[in-house]
């Protein structure tokens, strides 16, 4: 099985598991007021912040770890182009971690402001 398709997988079941989690707490006596305290909480607002910062930090790491890899490899095949090659991998680091941070405040936006 490809790596995507297994993270795929496994993200599916999860939203599965946490749909059959949810789904008991709705049905209950009262399912009116368990509905509207559940959608009033503040657990849907750090579930929101979790997986902006989660996915965009697991997402920074794998792209930096691809590029400094590539960079290395880069660097192996021409050692004369290292400079350029050094810069150009910065360069590209620093527009992924500009990415992250802009999630990350974006996460912030969630807990704070709605």
């Amino acid at each position: 099985m490809k790596p995507f398709k297994a993270i795929t997988l496994r993200a599916a079941l999860a939203l599965a598991a946490l749909a059959a989690l949810i789904t008991p707490a709705l049905a209950a006596e009262g399912g009116a007021e368990a509905a509207s305290a559940l959608a009033g909480s503040d657990w849907a607002k750090a579930l929101a912040a979790g997986l902006a910062i989660g996915l965009s930090a697991a997402g920074g790491a794998i792209a930096m770890g691809l590029a400094a890899g590539k960079s290395v490899d880069g660097i192996s095949r021409q050692p004369e182009a290292e400079g350029k090659i050094r810069t150009t991998m910065m360069l590209a680091l620093v527009f992924i971690e500009t990415a992250i941070i802009y999630a990350l405040i974006v996460a912030i936006l969630i807990i704070f402001v709605l």
